[in-house]
């Protein structure tokens, strides 16, 4: 487990189960779980494949067995836990939960506060070559206008900021939170960017009418026609063969069917085997293309690693669990908060009509490369949106 420093402790909570310190945080892992990790790699027990070399029935038995000689041999995770470390990172207690995050401050002196948030199976990590050009544009080809506060928080019961002992922590609670710690932080006004999971918790701050919040930059809204007649008739053939990608995405989707219902029994395995969590975090960075090779596999890696040295992936799994009992994704809250959208032909292919109908969208950019996680295979082209929409709100 992640070591804790003395001044890494949980800070005493008052009695609303929150606290106003702000502790610094750091990542070390000590090298007995690093030899552990390699010995589970080099034991693992694999599965026969599947008939055939596709990735109808999963991923296939070839692909995780490569990667977890890469991950055992090749890949070096001090390289990682220096990256991270290298950027200010604090845990603080917000209803009786722990949050772990990223806090960088840019030396500009207009810099306009950002909060990044990840989904799952993604980690602070996805953010690691986002931080110096938003930080520090006039390094990275920018200029000092377009500069950037950053804070990046793990999502409660995802990584740094541990497991919540309750439960309850929907994305509802998790919007709420976050609302909480950049008041905390002291930013009277702010704007988010999210994708996956996080795209629907921003969506949330905005139905909430977050304190400060101005804008929200999101990858998704997931806004589909509803169940009348009338309205399916009226689909042009865009609309139809953007649909026709979420039903792919639906068919194959069965991590989002498990998580929803039985995260503790999923848990024993991914906790007890790398090559289990390699392989099921492998689904959805594979679901947009039968691979993850558009993105850097030392930083695909460095995800799967939070999860398994953290041993959150049951924690990480109750998200979708704790959604699902309020019926969260069934809701269609309106958010008046400005919205801009940013859609990449490797995601899900948000339908602008239909987005707009709960959502106040002024900003909305199609790109001709890209996918689920821009921040890691696209990073160029979603600094360059950022830097855009954000600049109406400086």
């Amino acid at each position: 487990m992640t070591t804790v420093t003395k001044t890494q402790r949980e800070p005493a909570e008052d009695k609303s189960g929150s606290s106003e310190s702000i502790r610094p945080f750091r990542i070390q892992v000590p090298e007995t779980e690093i030899t552990d990790l390699r010995t589970r790699l080099a034991a693992t027990r694999w599965p026969e494949q599947a008939p055939g070399d596709s990735w109808d029935f999963g991923v296939p038995l070839e692909y995780v067995k490569e990667m977890a000689e890469y991950w055992r041999n090749g890949y070096d995770w001090r390289r990682y836990e220096a990256k991270l470390n290298a950027f200010p990172q604090f845990t603080t207690v917000i209803d009786g939960q722990r949050i772990h995050f990223l806090h960088v401050r840019s030396q500009e002196p207009n810099a306009y506060p950002i909060m990044l948030g990840h989904g799952w199976p993604g980690t602070v990590a996805e953010f690691i070559t986002l931080i110096e050009p938003l930080t520090n544009p006039r390094a990275h080809g920018g200029d000092s206008k377009d500069a950037f506060h950053v804070i990046v928080p793990s999502i409660p019961g995802y990584g740094f900021s541990g497991q919540p002992t309750e439960p309850g922590w929907n994305r509802e609670r998790i919007a709420a939170a976050y609302a909480r710690l950049m008041t905390r932080l002291g930013y009277e006004r702010y704007g988010v960017h999210g994708g996956d999971y996080s795209a629907q918790i921003f969506r949330e701050m905005g139905v909430q009418k977050a304190p400060g919040l101005e804008a929200i930059h999101v990858l998704q809204l997931m806004s589909f026609p509803k169940n009348d007649p009338a309205e399916q008739a009226s689909l042009t053939a865009e609309e139809k063969a953007r649909m026709a990608k979420v039903a792919g995405f639906r068919q194959r989707a069965g991590y989002n069917q498990i998580q929803s219902s039985r995260p503790q029994t999923l848990a024993y395995g991914l906790t007890d085997s790398p090559s289990g969590q390699l392989a099921w975090n492998t689904e959805l960075f594979a679901l947009f293309g039968d691979t993850v090779d558009s993105v850097d596999r030392d930083l695909f890696l460095t995800n799967v690693m939070i999860y398994w040295i953290t041993r959150t992936s049951g924690s990480a799994g109750r998200l979708y669990y704790e959604d699902a009992r309020i019926g969260a994704w069934e809701k269609e809250e309106p958010s008046s908060v400005p919205t801009a959208v940013a859609v990449f032909p490797g995601d899900f292919q948000s339908i602008p009509r239909f987005a707009k109908r709960a959502n106040n969208v002024v900003h909305w950019k199609e790109f001709d490369r890209g996918g689920h996680f821009a921040a890691m295979e696209v990073p160029d082209l979603l600094i360059g949106d950022l830097r855009e929409f954000f600049s109406s709100f400086r």
